[in-house]
């Protein structure tokens, strides 16, 4: 890892700390190792992304309906679904510190073994489930185990008849779900890309079997045009990696990831797997519930194929973030797209010990906040003003001058181009609307 991305993610951590995206979770007891909250900043572009995600995935399509399912499931779920058993990562030691690493992530163990002197031997790779247990009820037993979910795939699959029958829907369909995961992940890291616990947004799409291969190139398809398109990060720090059989999870028949040039390198920030009829037929032997779909029109009756778009919603924030962290000689801008922004405008009296100036600025912002999030900043002089909604991304700055109490004309500044313009006051919200 070169200094200058060291440098990066220091100072995307430092700007998300300092101005309010994202905070060490509980940092006044010194912290929980990779435990992080979203701060008010953090919390409107992080509802952001989910809300976009929701609008193209499942507002925008016809053949998408949503469900929330609970954190906790029946653990029966977690046995036919093959986590109990397959939802493991190598581990190995170090026999001098006996620290455990992940086997696949050769960077952190090269990384590892130059912080000792001597030779590091390591010792052979054993299976760790990624499952967090708990337990249900007063009695700590095998009788009362349960698990945190690990990925919100599971509802979507045992409430697959229910949703069917209830919303009338034929194939080819999906069930999408926004939701928290819980990984009891032993390699963690590099701000919030990996923790313990994480959002995840995706879809089951169920399909006939013989069609498994034309959805999944189309909704990879769609995928990479989220990113890229609706999110608005560049396509030269995106690519697609296709996993070799080897690699695959243990339901899958084909997975392609998404990784984004991060800081710290090329990492994954979703992906596209190709499920087959895996976790139904599980779920079908386990349950004996009736999980097939039948067409009434050609009296076909088969166990549907699914293809399953992932987003990691944690690890999206953080790319898009990064993609946007702009140092320039003057200034550091978060060039998000303006649709994403935490705050769409920000309203400044020229000046602050001006009554009259304050008491329109006023007026303008209620009228503005009606249909924007809006930010309101009378302090320091209207130069720093800038800068500091610049750091924090918002897309236009409306300044209320001397003119302004005379002919209803605000300053509007284009983040990005710094460039001004006059602009009526009614016309002020359809020419921000148009903009985003």
């Amino acid at each position: 890892m070169a200094d200058k991305n060291i440098e990066s993610l220091d100072k995307i951590v430092s700007l998300c700390k300092r101005r309010g995206f994202v905070f060490p979770g509980s940092e006044i007891y010194g912290g929980l190792a990779n435990s992080y909250d979203y701060g008010p900043l953090g919390a409107e572009l992080f509802n952001n992304i989910e809300n976009l995600w929701w609008k193209k995935f499942v507002h925008e399509r016809g053949d998408i309906v949503g469900v929330r399912g609970p954190i906790i499931m029946n653990p029966k779920v977690w046995e036919a679904s093959g986590h109990i058993k397959n939802f493991t990562d190598p581990l190995v030691e170090c026999k001098i510190c006996h620290a455990r690493l992940r086997l696949d992530k050769e960077e952190e163990i090269k990384a590892h073994e130059k912080t000792h002197k001597e030779k590091v031997e390591w010792t052979e790779p054993k299976n760790f489930n990624l499952l967090f247990k708990t337990f249900i009820g007063p009695i700590e037993d095998q009788t009362s185990t349960v698990y945190l979910r690990g990925e919100t795939a599971q509802t979507m699959f045992v409430d697959f008849k229910l949703i069917m029958d209830a919303m009338r829907q034929k194939l080819p369909f999906g069930i999408a779900q926004v939701g928290r995961c819980f990984r009891n992940e032993i390699t963690t890291g590099n701000f919030i890309f990996r923790t313990k616990e994480f959002t995840i947004a995706e879809f089951e799409y169920f399909v006939k079997p013989s069609e498994d291969e034309n959805a999944f190139s189309e909704l990879l398809a769609y995928q990479q045009k989220f990113f890229t398109e609706d999110l608005g990060v560049s396509k030269k720090n995106i690519k697609e990696v296709e996993l070799d059989k080897n690699e695959l999870a243990h339901y899958s028949k084909r997975t392609v990831d998404t990784y984004y040039n991060f800081p710290f390198g090329w990492d994954e920030i979703g992906g596209i797997a190709n499920r087959t009829d895996y976790d139904l037929n599980n779920h079908i032997k386990l349950s004996g519930a009736p999980l097939r779909y039948k067409n009434e029109e050609t009296g076909e009756d088969f166990v549907p194929f699914v293809i399953e778009p992932t987003f990691g919603l944690d690890r999206t924030f953080l790319a898009v973030i990064a993609d946007a962290f702009t140092e320039e000689p003057e200034r550091v801008v978060l060039k998000l797209k303006p649709s994403l922004a935490p705050y769409k405008v920000a309203v400044f009296p020229l000046l602050k010990n001006k009554p009259e100036l304050v008491e329109k600025a006023k007026e303008v912002f209620d009228m503005l906040i009606k249909q924007f999030t809006v930010a309101f900043d009378d302090r320091g002089n209207i130069g720093k003003r800038y800068y500091s909604q610049d750091e924090i991304g918002t897309p236009f700055c409306v300044t209320i001058d001397f003119d302004t109490l005379e002919n209803n004309e605000v300053t509007v500044r284009d983040r990005d181009t710094m460039k001004q313009e006059r602009i009526k006051i009614k016309e002020l919200t359809n020419y921000i609307n148009g903009k985003l």
